[in-house]
């Protein structure tokens, strides 16, 4: 099973930049895409369903804050899709998309951004803590989770580019660590792409593109497996070949058949 993850910060420019065009080359059984800054009704062109997929969109997007929604492309036809996590921040703003097959449930999830001057990191640390609960009322269902996304915090210091200049801003901040800390720890998910790729330097997110020429960037986006899942994981990778926008597919390999 290949699973793609992707920001594309606006599905509508990540196509015109030949994001599906790479997409559909790489034979993926499901690919998930955040912040596709369209609601589902614009999204009628076939470009954006593509006949090898059942397509799938969350669009809790807002025109003002040009931000918002998810969507879940998938070669296997789910038994179900779930929208929203059941709180308020999520639900409103599109934030989460799950496909549910046999066995095993797949998310694209997108987090709210923060900023430490203001209260937009009131509302993401809001979200984090709601989020800590959802996770744990999964654990008690007898499935395996795959959680694909932009979870907005670079969790060690190998997971940004100069990491001491950062430890003031959103996304470095001690709290969110601690909560990524907590979701790989206590809740025992796994990061996938770290189980077969260890080194420093690797990241999926460049503030612009002279950034990015110099890869001085974060490590932001995640495709996070409950623990069983981990002696599962094949291949890993994050695709810089185009820049389809500021953030890197990523794509990993898993030991697993999809089936409904």
């Amino acid at each position: 099973m290949r699973i793609i993850s992707f920001n594309c910060e606006g599905i509508k420019n990540a196509t015109e930049n030949g994001f599906f065009d790479w997409a559909l080359a790489q034979d993926a059984d499901v690919i998930c895409l955040q912040d596709i800054r369209a609601s589902e009704s614009e999204l009628a062109d076939p470009v954006y369903t593509p006949d090898e997929y059942f397509s799938y969109f969350f669009d809790g997007y807002d025109p003002e804050k040009e931000k918002g929604g998810v969507a879940l492309y998938s070669r296997v036809p789910p038994k179900a899709i779930i929208t929203g996590l059941g709180f308020p921040v999520a639900d409103s703003q599109g934030l989460c998309i799950q496909a549910d097959f046999d066995k095993i449930s797949i998310a694209s999830l997108l987090v709210p951004e923060g900023n430490a001057d203001d209260d937009s990191q009131n509302v993401k640390f809001k979200f984090m803590e709601d989020y800590l609960h959802y996770l744990d009322k999964q654990q008690r269902k007898r499935r395996e989770f795959l959680i694909c996304g932009t979870w907005q915090v670079a969790h060690r210091k190998i997971d940004v580019a100069n990491w001491r200049d950062f430890q003031s801003t959103s996304g470095f901040l001690p709290p969110e660590q601690a909560w990524m800390d907590e979701i790989t720890g206590p809740l025992g998910y796994v990061d996938t792409y770290r189980e077969v790729d260890r080194e420093s330097g690797k990241f999926t997110w460049w503030e612009d593109d002279r950034l990015r020429d110099k890869n001085m960037g974060w490590r932001f986006d995640y495709q996070m497996a409950t623990s069983s899942m981990r002696h599962r994981v094949l291949n890993g990778g994050i695709y810089t070949g185009e820049a389809f926008s500021r953030h890197a597919p990523v794509i990993i390999d898993y030991e697993w058949e999809l089936s409904f």
